[in-house]
Parts: C-alpha cells; structure tokens; sequence
C-alpha cells in the first residue's frame, strides 16, 4: 500500500498540464524515462523473467490457472464500485454476482463459476471512471517496476488498491507479530506480479526481440492502447445533443406546411362513373335526384 500512495502523489503532480490522451512525445520526460524503462528491464531479466521461468517450470498449467483466477477474481470489488461510479449499475450487479459466486463456490476464485452461469466479465477501474468523467490522461511516463503508465492511469492503480481485499485484509487480520502480516501482504503480492509475468513470457519476449528501440515500441504499443479505453461522457452528451437540430428557417418551416397540407387532403374515391360524390359517401343517380329535384310534400 505504500507504493500506492507514493503512484497517486507522483500521479496528482503530473496531472497539472496533462493532455487528454497520453500522446508518443513525452518530452522532458523521455529522459527520465528512458532511464527508468532500462531499470526495469534489468530487473525484468535478471529477476521477474527468471521467477516467472520457474514459476512455470515448477508447476502446470492447471494450477497457475487457479492462481491467475484468484488474482482476478480480488479485482472484481474495485470493478464493482467503478462500473457504479461509471453508472453502469447493471454491469455493477454482475460484477458483485461473480464476486461472490466465485468467492464462495468458486472456491476463492480458483474456479470461475461465474462465467458458466452467463455472467462474463467486464473488467473497468478507476482510470476508467477518471476517463468517462473528463479526467485527462497525462504524459506518457515510466514508474519503477510497474512500468508504463500515465499520471491518470497511475492514480487510477492506487485507488483500485485501496478496494482490494488484500488491502483490508493487511488492515483488519490479526496476524499476530508484524513480520507475519507483511510476509503475507508482500509475498501474495510476490506471486502476483510472478503469475502476470509468467502470462506475458512470450508477448514481451516478441515485442522486442527485433526492435532496435525497445523503448519506443513499448512506449507506442501503450500509447495506442491507450486510446481503446471510454470516452469523455460530457464531449458525448454533447455531441448528442448537437445531433438534434430544433432550429428551422423560414423554408423549412414553408416546406413542413405544405407537407402537412398534403397529408390532409381528402383520399380520392373510385367510383362507377354513373356514380355522384356527396361528402365522401358514394350515392346513385336515382338518389341523388330524389334528394334534390324530389316531389314536395
């Protein structure tokens, strides 16, 4: 919990003079970055790629399955709360139904029960929310050890946290002495970052084994996915309403009189052509000189 409070501050700092989007030109910050992004990956080759190895050479896939599952499963409170800040209530209700299904005959979330019962995922957070409520999404920058983010992506990160069970189970469980809290926190934290690494073995070995600039694929191949999450709900709100044109001018409101005019006319009446029409209703010679050259009585 204590790396997310120091992700929100350096996040809030940064926020200041962000862009709506995170945009490929960091600027001032290419260089801290590109020295940040080495770090990382020096710490990714020499520790987190060879946990994740074995990691995988240790156990099946049946099992780091179960793992993965469960990690997913602590996110669905914090998908929870920002499907409900979103106003998405309904996709807020299914997220609290597979939170609890899988938590509960799922096993802790070892099993995914929830999606056999047709209730999917839809996975949200509170950069998310950030996005959908016109928050905008800052410079492009690389944190150590979480790797590439953005100061609205990074804020968004530290509150998700504060929602995980993890992080109040740290707050409320009496573990007894201090080092056995922490050595619980931190190691399933540990294991972790080892099952997500151990996913992505083959992905970022492949985005950049035939790079030349590591740096520059990883930082575009965010940037432009970045791009997928929610739209700024007032710039929809607006457009929506300026979809709606209520002001007419003098010939439209002309050519919508004459259109109604139109529509109002008498239907024409097909009739025997020794047939007269008096108000719509057909009568027969006969009749119609009974009615008017008729005898007075």
């Amino acid at each position: 919990m204590f790396c997310s409070k120091k992700i929100m501050a350096f996040a809030a700092a940064l926020l200041c003079a962000a862009p709506v989007y995170a945009n490929e030109d960091d600027g001032a910050l290419e260089t801290y970055n590109r020295a940040m992004f080495d770090f990382n990956m020096k710490v990714d080759e020499y520790v987190l790629k060879p946990m994740a190895k074995g990691y995988r050479a240790i156990t099946n896939e049946f099992i780091r399955e179960r793992v993965s599952n469960v990690f997913k499963n602590l996110r669905e409170p914090a998908t929870m709360i920002n499907h409900s800040l979103q106003g998405s209530f309904a996709d807020s209700g299914k997220s609290a139904g597979r939170f609890v299904v899988n938590s509960t005959l799922g096993l802790l979330g070892m099993f995914d029960v929830a999606s056999g019962w047709d209730i999917p995922t839809n996975k949200t957070g509170f950069d998310e929310t950030l996005a959908a409520w016109c928050v905008p999404d800052g410079p492009f920058v690389v944190l150590p050890l979480f790797g590439p983010s953005t100061p609205r992506a990074a804020t968004g990160r530290a509150v998700d946290a504060v929602a995980d069970p993890l992080y109040w189970s740290n707050q409320y469980i009496n573990f007894g002495e201090d080092w056995k809290r922490y050595s619980f926190i931190y190691g399933l934290m540990a294991l972790g970052f080892v099952s997500a690494r151990e996913e992505n073995l083959e992905f970022l070995d492949n985005l950049t084994a035939n790079s030349v600039d590591a740096y520059s694929m990883v930082k575009s191949a965010y940037v432009q996915n970045r791009l997928k999450i929610g739209s700024c709900r007032s710039v929809e709100a607006e457009q929506q309403a300026a979809s709606y044109d209520f002001d007419f001018d003098d010939e439209e409101l002309e050519n919508a009189e004459k259109k109604d005019t139109k529509n109002t006319e008498k239907p024409k009446v097909n009739v025997d052509v020794d047939s007269v029409i008096v108000n719509e209703n057909v009568i027969t010679d006969d009749e119609f000189f009974d009615d008017f050259f008729g005898d007075d009585e």
